[in-house]
């Protein structure tokens, strides 16, 4: 869907709910703050214009869509389904389990603006835990697993080298358990999901699980983010 003008999708939560699950994010979070996130591989921007796109997977696309619709040079974000065949393409089917898909994002974004490097920066440290194996919170299974969809070898190679500096940094508490699988094909999810959070700021799993992901963001990298 095209991005649409940003809007405080936090607005109107009652703050003590907000709070509360700002703290229980924190509280489970694979990481801590208090120590600053390593960068991605180094990389130089592209030309204005030319746009590429990135298909990320990591639990439920609700909140993966919210993140990175908030960042400066991404310019459409759509939730969808990749890792099977279109015939199972569809989200009654892919919560089956067993179809190869994982809920996933495709991000389109100027690399003249945002780096590959610097979405998957913002991937690993405020999307998903990458340290859970087929599961993200309360959402238990293989479509909710943790994936890079890369597109050629330099995302590839960018997120394989990116893994490595995590690991070996010992950022989080447990081993990075991301796939990198190339893509094959994306395939957006129903209408009623894009847009989930714009549209529905006030529901319980959007106020639990997804708000204070936007709220990490606001706070740890305010310079990525589209000013209101």
């Amino acid at each position: 869907m095209k991005k649409k003008n940003m809007i405080k999708i936090w607005a109107g939560v009652p703050a003590l709910v907000l709070v509360f699950a700002v703290v229980m994010l924190l509280w489970n979070t694979a990481y801590t703050r208090d120590n600053k996130f390593p960068d991605p591989p180094a990389e130089a921007l592209g030309e204005a214009g030319n746009t590429q796109t990135a298909v990320l997977a990591g639990g439920c696309f609700w909140g993966m869509e919210a993140v990175f619709e908030q960042l400066k040079g991404v310019t459409d974000v759509i939730s969808g389904y990749s890792g099977g065949e279109a015939k199972t393409a569809h989200y009654k089917v892919v919560t089956k389990g067993n179809t190869g898909h994982a809920e996933s994002i495709e991000v389109t974004f100027d690399p003249s603006t945002i780096s590959y490097g610097k979405l998957l920066k913002v991937y690993f440290s405020i999307a998903h835990d990458p340290t859970q194996l087929n599961y993200q919170g309360p959402d238990v299974g293989t479509h909710y697993r943790s994936v890079i969809f890369y597109a050629d070898e330099h995302q590839k190679k960018i997120a394989e080298e990116y893994i490595r500096t995590l690991d070996q940094a010992k950022v989080y508490k447990k081993q990075i358990v991301t796939e990198l699988v190339p893509l094959e094909k994306f395939y957006p999810a129903e209408a009623y999901h894009q847009d989930f959070m714009e549209r529905n700021p006030d529901h319980p799993y959007i106020v639990y699980w997804d708000v204070p992901k936007v709220e990490h963001l606001k706070k740890d990298y305010p310079e990525l983010m589209v000013q209101p």
